[in-house]
Order: structure tokens, then sequence, then C-alpha cells
């Protein structure tokens, strides 16, 4: 079914209001012509969502474009983790990575969960199998094994509690066991350390040695260069971040964190230690505000494109499926509850 000319020009008017100001890294700049080139695209994936009674989930760091034109749902992976367990579609796709795709499918075992990327893998992810988390078990067979969200539906099924950037501090904190041994993250298990150090709670934190290899690339000294440049700037650190760049942030936060932060503050310029897809989100969102400093891109996440929502739409193929053993599922789902609980424990 084609849309009318008529349609495809409002619906590129819309693209271009929205995207008009985005300025970074790949995404950008949103031309007229690039938007009434994306029009038919997001008007056939419009159509065919409500043809199949699908929806789609997208984070903060894919292409403005998705999140703007088809995505249903935007946010953080603890925001994406609830509006699938929410949704009453019958087709998720999720345009992000592997892992947050099991985890919808984790809390959705009846739906199809589609993911519109080949290349969709992750660094921290990819750095530990659910083998190397049953050795460490036995070697630290007293601790409570903490994963983040980035790691495979396997490893969240041998681990005890799962958490996302928002909300790891609080749930470290409140797990009753004071020996933890968090995975695969060893910057930001280096913050939990740290944070725990400075809310005075007595915690052993063992950290495995996995990085996010796009946060891994901030430093501290370019950071106090741009403050010299910039002496009303404010900077934002994601808490994959090294500690040495989260000692001179403003403010650290998940990327749902950083976007309140700009809505609630009116500085003279924005530095966001994290993927580049947030500053293009806040570029949408809040168009007045000036975004300075480095940006680094994830290959996995900028990999989701709109003609592959479509393909996988029209017709997905195995690999765009995910499909979990009932073990691994059960397994992860109960890591996945676990942190729901303590998340939204008060106190």
């Amino acid at each position: 079914m084609i849309q009318t000319a008529t349609a495809e020009n409002a619906t590129a008017q819309r693209l271009f209001e929205k995207l008009k100001g985005v300025a970074v890294g790949t995404s950008g700049p949103y031309t007229w012509e690039r938007c009434v080139e994306l029009a038919p695209l997001v008007d056939e994936i419009n159509r065919l969502k409500h043809e199949k009674n699908a929806v789609i989930l997208t984070h903060y760091y894919v292409h403005p474009e998705i999140t703007v034109g088809v995505g249903d749902f935007v946010g953080d992976s603890y925001k994406l983790a609830k509006d699938a367990k929410s949704t009453n579609a019958s087709i998720i796709v999720f345009a992000a990575v592997k892992f947050m795709a099991e985890t919808a499918k984790c809390l959705n075992p009846d739906k199809e969960v589609l993911v519109p990327s080949k290349q969709n893998g992750c660094s921290l992810a990819d750095a530990i199998t659910a083998e190397r988390v049953r050795e460490l078990r036995r070697e630290f067979p007293e601790h409570t094994f903490v994963c983040y969200i980035n790691t495979s539906a396997a490893v969240k099924a041998v681990c005890d509690v799962c958490v996302t950037s928002s909300n790891v501090y609080d749930i470290v904190q409140r797990i009753p066991s004071d020996k933890i041994y968090f995975l695969p993250d060893k910057l930001m298990g280096e913050n939990v350390q740290d944070e725990m150090k400075r809310r005075g709670v007595q915690k052993d934190v063992q950290i495995f040695s996995a990085t996010c290899y796009v946060h891994q690339q901030y430093d501290p000294e370019r950071v106090l260069r741009l403050r010299g440049k910039y002496p009303g700037l404010k900077v934002l650190s994601h808490p994959e971040c090294s500690p040495d760049v989260i000692r001179h942030a403003d403010h650290v936060a998940s990327t749902k964190g950083m976007m309140q932060y700009l809505r609630d503050t009116d500085a003279e310029a924005y530095l966001l230690l994290t993927e580049c897809g947030l500053a293009g989100r806040a570029q949408v969102e809040m168009p007045g505000k000036t975004f300075i400093g480095p940006c680094v891109e994830c290959r996995y996440m900028k990999s989701n494109a709109m003609q592959d929502i479509l393909r996988v739409l029209r017709a997905p193929d195995e690999d765009d499926r995910i499909v979990l053993s009932d073990d691994v599922r059960e397994g992860a789902l109960r890591c996945i509850n676990a942190m729901f609980h303590y998340a939204e424990m008060s106190g």
C-alpha cells in the first residue's frame, strides 16, 4: 500500500520540524530533502504496525529518525524493560541491541520479539558468558551476583539480580548481602565501590574486567579543557564512564536521568559523556539548548536502520527473532524480577 503524496508531505514536514536541529554524530543533518526521502518508509512502517499489532521500542542511542518517526516508546534500558512488560502488542520490534530484546522476550514469552539489526552485539554483553559466571560463583560462593542489564539472557539466568544505570546504586545498597560480585562493567563497578563508600554502606564489591568501548573513550583531561573554554558548562556523565571522569561531572545519571537534568536546568552549554544519540534526542526535545564537546557513537546501536525495521515487519528471518530456551528465560526472568523488586522498594 502506497501512501498519497499529500500524506507523505505531511510526514516529511513533521520529521523536518522535529529533526532539523539535530547536528551531532552521523545522524544529522536532517535536510528537507532527506525528510522527504524518509517519509514513505515512516508511513509504511506505521501502517504495518497498525496492521500487525506491533509496537516499536527505541533506545535513546539509535538514530533520531527512528525514535521520532516510528518509535512508540523511547527511553533507557530500565524504562524500556517496563514498557515491554506493559505492552498489549502481539509483536515487539526492539530498535536497540540484542540483550535488551532478550529482556523483552523474558517478560513477554508469548509475543514475537524482533531485532532490526544484524550487528546487534555489545562490548559489555559479549565480554562474559554464562559458563564464566558459573566459574566465578564457585570462586566467590558467598557473594550475591549482580549483573548489569548489558548482559545476555543466559548470563542473567545464572545471576541473582539485574541492574540498570538508573538503579544500580540503590539496588546494591538494598541487597541484604554485604558481599557483592558486580559484572561485567569494570568502570561501573568501580563507581559502585566509590558510591557505597560515599553513602557509608559497608559492602565487599568484587568486579569483572569488561568495559563499554564508547564510555571508555572519555577522559578527564578533555573535560577539564572544555571547562576552561566554557566557564558555564555543565558536565553530565553516564555511570559507565571511569571514576576519574565522573569526579569532574556536575551530574551522574542514566540516559533518562540526564534527560531529566537537561529539562530541569538552564546552563550556557552542556557536555554529555555518553553515546551521541542522547544529544540528538535532546536536540529534538530541547532545541534551545547548546551541546558541545566530543561525541562517540555506538556501532551496535547505530546499526539499527529504518529499512531493517520495515524488513522485519514485512518478513522477518530466523536471525531477527529472539528465541530463548525455557530454562534460560525462566532464570533470566527471576533475575529481572529481582531488579524490579529492589528498585521499587521504599527507602
